[in-house]
């Protein structure tokens, strides 16, 4: 229980001081009163997915195996929904364990247009979330992530390529690429699972229902002068082959 609550506290500690290590970080969680060694709070971090010289999460770590893709987005103008996708793995913490999450972005209205939750780093939840974003919203001309695992693994970007999507992935390292959902992370964190002690994976379940919806259709983006996202997302023009009428439903 004492492993959890330190993840949980060196999760908050993250989000505030990316560039903290773990010398860094074991420094700040004694200055609090935790009589941690570096070697445990590295452990943890491991653990986490938490490695600063990122900057970031890396919670998707490389394959050696798996084909990379180019960066596509740099010196890109992003004026539409459906012009650029993109996807991320998170950690959050819970009071007795932790969960993985992905959600799936239009970059445009930074409205979530999907998202799934998983006890283990698999490829399955990603490929899931995206298959329902691409069934419910149609297809983006570029999708981009990082390079981990779960992103470049055949069936996520065989799910890509068979729906002729353009595939663009992050310099390695470079967190900034995909800086549009490392804000998202930042916001559902402090404003939905910090707030809450939540117990069980449906209790997270429930909140983030609750948040993605709020984010989604409440939450007012400055970026877009008070509108919300998926009221950006909504602009978006028919596709082609969809009946106005399953159209209409869809953008309700």
């Amino acid at each position: 229980m004492y492993n959890l609550s330190l993840m949980k506290r060196i999760d908050e500690l993250f989000m505030e001081l990316p560039f903290f290590g773990s010398r860094q970080m074991r420094n700040i969680l004694r200055d609090e009163g935790h009589q941690v060694g570096r070697g445990r709070v590295r452990r943890l971090m491991r653990k986490m997915g938490l490695m600063a010289i990122y900057q970031k999460p890396r919670t998707s770590q490389p394959h050696p195996q798996h084909k990379r893709y180019p960066y596509l987005l740099r010196n890109m103008a992003i004026t539409k929904p459906n012009q650029v996708w993109c996807a991320d793995i998170t950690y959050i913490p819970m009071k007795r364990g932790f969960l993985y999450l992905v959600a799936i972005m239009d970059w445009h209205s930074r409205a979530v247009l999907s998202w799934r939750l998983s006890n283990t780093m698999d490829a399955d939840f990603c490929v899931s979330a995206l298959e329902e974003a691409l069934n419910r919203y149609g297809v983006p001309e570029i999708f981009n992530t990082d390079q981990g695992s779960q992103f470049t693994s055949y069936e996520f970007t065989r799910t890509l390529r068979d729906a002729g999507v353009r595939i663009s992935m992050d310099g390695r390292g470079r967190w900034m690429d995909n800086v549009m959902i490392e804000r998202l992370w930042k916001s559902l964190k402090y404003e939905c699972v910090y707030l809450r002690e939540l117990k069980t994976g449906s209790d997270l379940r429930n909140a983030l229902v609750w948040w993605f919806d709020f984010y989604n259709n409440r939450r007012p983006h400055k970026t877009f002068d008070g509108m919300k996202p998926m009221e950006i997302y909504q602009t978006r023009p028919k596709p082609e082959g969809v009946p106005p009428l399953a159209w209409a439903r869809q953008a309700a």
